[in-house]
């Protein structure tokens, strides 16, 4: 259908009155690969240190492992205990829940995190990435803390556009090698990957409030839940946590 509009807007210079009535090719529909809770609690239990709270924090979120990664110390909002999404898939913004059982757990891991901004500043460094020019409308906000990444890499490297050495967030593949790890110990025949978690917290979700009979399966319809699936008095110890 393309090729036709083309050819008479650009090629034979017509308009073209008549609707082309084109079939269209199907949409390819994958089911995705979902873990009960507890095969869930055998794959964290098997895992330990930060790649242990990532999954904890994929699976209790219901995170992609790039947003988890890409997370800064003020999108997480402990209070009101939820995790503000910046820039996900589609460029979108959203706002997702936040599991009460890894306040403990993330805010050590915070202060150990604070510590390593701490000594990078004082050698010079300590500096992030700034998305969408926001390094020009606020030029002392890459060493603030409020902007650091929760799960940095550990080591330092050098950013190959602007040449300034920088600590870039943690790199995703190790995480996924710890996945796969855990999931061959464990005994579980299922090709599991990190994005695994993320369909595995919204089917535990709608089941547990008793909505999957209301609404069409959650992964035919969107990879992400509407605000209106995610109730406050959702009980976060059904998934597992």
């Amino acid at each position: 259908m393309n090729a036709l509009v083309f050819l008479y807007k650009h090629v034979l210079k017509q308009p073209l009155d008549k609707e082309i009535n084109a079939e269209r090719a199907p949409k390819r529909l994958k089911i995705p690969v979902v873990l009960t809770r507890e095969e869930v609690s055998q794959v964290i239990a098997l895992m330990s240190g930060i790649h242990q709270l990532v999954v904890k924090l994929l699976y209790g979120s219901g995170l992609r492992i790039i947003e988890c990664l890409r997370l800064r110390v003020q999108d997480i909002d402990v209070a009101m205990k939820s995790i503000t999404v910046r820039d996900g898939k589609g460029a979108k913004d959203r706002v997702t829940t936040f599991p009460a059982s890894l306040i403990i757990a993330l805010q050590e891991h915070l202060t150990r995190v604070k510590l390593i901004h701490e000594q990078d500043l004082k050698a010079g460094h300590g500096e992030v990435y700034m998305p969408h020019a926001l390094a020009r409308k606020y030029p002392h906000a890459a060493k603030d803390w409020r902007w650091q990444y929760v799960f940095p890499a550990e080591h330092l490297s050098t950013d190959p556009r602007s040449g300034q050495v920088r600590r870039h967030h943690l790199d995703p593949s190790p995480i996924n090698k710890a996945i796969a790890n855990a999931i061959c110990k464990a005994g579980i025949q299922k090709r599991v990957s990190a994005h695994t978690f993320l369909h595995s917290f919204a089917t535990h979700l709608l089941q547990g409030v008793r909505t999957y009979a209301r609404f069409r399966p959650f992964w035919a319809t969107r990879t992400s839940l509407p605000p209106w699936c995610i109730p406050i008095s959702c009980s976060r110890a059904d998934r597992g946590l």
